[in-house]
C-alpha cells in the first residue's frame, strides 16, 4: 500500500503533510504509560483541535488528572422524520508502552526521526497515528457537515497500556451510557480488517510449602519454590485451549505461566510461592472452561503433594472473545471502502491480543480493532510507521465513515 507524499492535499482531499507534522509532534512528548505525566500530549491535541476550530472536552480524575479528550462534530444533512441519526466513535490512545533500552534504538524513542520512508518512535504505530489520522479525518467532516447527518466523535484514552482504560471507561460508563452504533479502533495494519479477538481471563496461584532451615539434614519441609516449578510445567504441558481454534479465529486459546514469585533468601525452604496465569479465550475455549481445565490440573497436583496444604487460586475476570460478523455495518463499510479505494478486497481475521474492542463488545458496543497505517516494532524499539500508508488509509477511512454516516 503506497501513495506519494505531497505539499497540500491532493484530488482525494488527504492532508498528509498535516497529518505527519501532527504525528511527529505527539511523537516527540514521552508518554509512557504509568511513567510521563499526559497533560502535555493531551495539550498538543487541544492546541490543535482549537487551531481547526473543533470544540472538544477533558475528562479528569477526581485529582484534575487527564483521563481522555473527546471531541465531536454533527452532520446537518437532512433525514426522515423520527429517523435514528447514526453515531461512530473514533478512538485512539494517547499513552505508549514504556520505551525498554534506549540504547537498543537506532534513534531516540521520541526522535520522529524520518528516514527511508519511515517515521520512527515509540507510539508512532501505536497508536498516535491513529490519533493524527482521526483528527484530520474529524476536521474534514466538520468542513462538509452538509453531506452527512449522523455524529462523528473522538474519543483519545489516556489509560490504554496500563490495561486500566480508565479514559474509555470514564466516557462509555459516565452517566449519560452512551451507545454509539460503532467504535473504530485506531490500531496499525492495513492489509486486513480486525474485527475481533481473543478474550482473556487472569489468576494467581498459592502454591503453599513447608518451612524448614536449609541446611538440615532430616527434616527438609516441602518446598514451595519446586512445587510451584512443578505445576507450572504441568499447566504449560496440557496445552489448555489449544483445539479451540475455528473459523474466524487463527489462534487458539492458550494458557501462559507469566510470573514465579517464592522465597525470601538462602537459608530457609521456602512455604509459599505463587504464579501468575494468562488465558486466552476464543467462543470454542471460554471462561467457564479454562476455569474448569486449571481447577482440574490443581486437584491433580494437589493430589500428588499430599499431605501438603493444597493450592489456593484467586480469579481474576477478564472479557470474553468477540467477533463482528462479516455483514457488520462496520465490516461492511470498511470492506466495501477498501475495494472502492484500494481495488482489493481486504481478508477479515480476529486478533490474538486482547484489546479495548473486547470491553466494548462486553458492553454491546460493535467495535473495529484493526485497519490503520501500516506500523512496525510496536511495543519493542525501533517502533516505526510506513508515511506511504497515509494516504490510501486516509482515503479509505473517509470513504467508510462517509458510508456509515450518510
Amino acid at each position: 500500500m503506497s501513495a506519494s507524499p505531497s505539499d497540500s492535499p491532493d484530488a482525494a482531499g488527504v492532508p498528509e503533510d498535516s497529518i505527519v507534522a501532527l504525528l511527529r509532534a505527539l511523537v516527540r512528548i514521552p508518554s509512557r504509560a504509568g511513567e510521563d505525566d499526559m497533560a502535555p500530549v493531551v495539550a498538543a491535541v487541544q492546541r490543535w483541535l482549537a487551531s481547526q476550530g473543533l470544540a472538544f472536552e477533558r475528562l479528569d480524575d477526581p485529582r484534575g488528572a487527564p483521563l481522555a479528550l473527546v471531541a465531536e462534530v454533527a452532520g446537518t444533512a437532512p433525514a426522515a422524520a423520527q429517523a435514528r441519526r447514526p453515531w461512530i466513535v473514533l478512538d485512539a490512545t494517547l499513552d505508549t508502552a514504556g520505551f525498554g533500552d534506549p540504547r537498543a534504538w537506532r534513534f531516540p524513542p521520541t526522535s520522529a526521526h524520518v528516514e527511508d520512508g519511515r517515521l520512527h518512535g515509540r507510539g508512532s504505530a501505536d497508536s498516535k497515528a491513529g490519533a493524527a489520522l482521526f483528527c484530520h479525518l474529524l476536521r474534514d467532516f466538520a468542513a462538509r457537515r452538509h453531506a452527512f447527518r449522523g455524529r462523528l466523535t473522538l474519543l483519545f484514552d489516556l489509560d490504554e497500556h496500563t490495561g486500566g482504560f480508565a479514559g474509555a471507561r470514564a466516557f462509555f460508563e459516565g452517566p449519560t451510557k452512551p451507545r454509539p452504533d460503532g467504535v473504530w479502533i485506531g490500531y496499525p495494519g492495513c492489509h486486513r480488517i480486525v474485527a475481533g479477538a481473543r478474550g482473556f481471563l487472569r489468576a494467581r496461584v498459592t502454591v503453599p510449602g513447608v518451612a524448614a532451615h536449609a541446611g538440615g539434614g532430616t527434616r527438609r519441609g516441602v518446598n514451595a519454590v519446586l512445587r510451584a516449578a512443578e505445576l507450572a510445567l504441568a499447566l504449560e504441558a496440557a496445552a489448555l485451549g489449544r483445539d479451540g481454534a475455528m473459523a474466524g479465529f487463527p489462534h487458539p486459546g492458550q494458557l501462559t505461566v507469566t510470573a514465579l514469585h517464592g522465597g525470601s533468601g538462602f537459608t530457609q525452604v521456602p512455604d509459599r510461592c505463587e504464579l501468575a496465569l494468562d488465558l486466552r479465550l476464543t467462543p470454542a475455549f471460554g471462561a467457564r472452561a479454562a476455569r474448569a481445565g486449571v481447577e482440574a490440573l490443581l486437584r491433580a497436583h494437589d493430589a500428588r503433594w499430599a499431605p501438603a496444604a493444597a493450592c489456593a487460586i484467586e480469579w481474576i475476570d477478564g472479557w470474553p472473545a468477540y467477533r463482528l460478523a462479516d455483514d457488520a455495518p462496520l465490516v461492511a463499510a470498511l470492506r466495501d471502502a477498501a475495494l472502492e479505494v484500494l481495488g482489493q478486497r481486504l481478508p477479515t481475521v480476529a486478533a490474538g491480543p486482547s484489546n479495548i474492542g473486547n470491553y466494548l463488545a462486553a458492553r454491546g458496543i460493535p467495535a473495529l480493532c484493526g485497519f490503520g497505517v501500516a506500523g512496525g516494532n510496536v511495543h519493542a524499539a525501533d517502533e516505526s510507521v510506513e508515511i506511504a500508508s497515509i494516504a490510501p488509509v486516509w482515503r479509505v477511512m473517509r470513504a467508510a465513515l462517509a458510508r456509515l454516516l450518510a
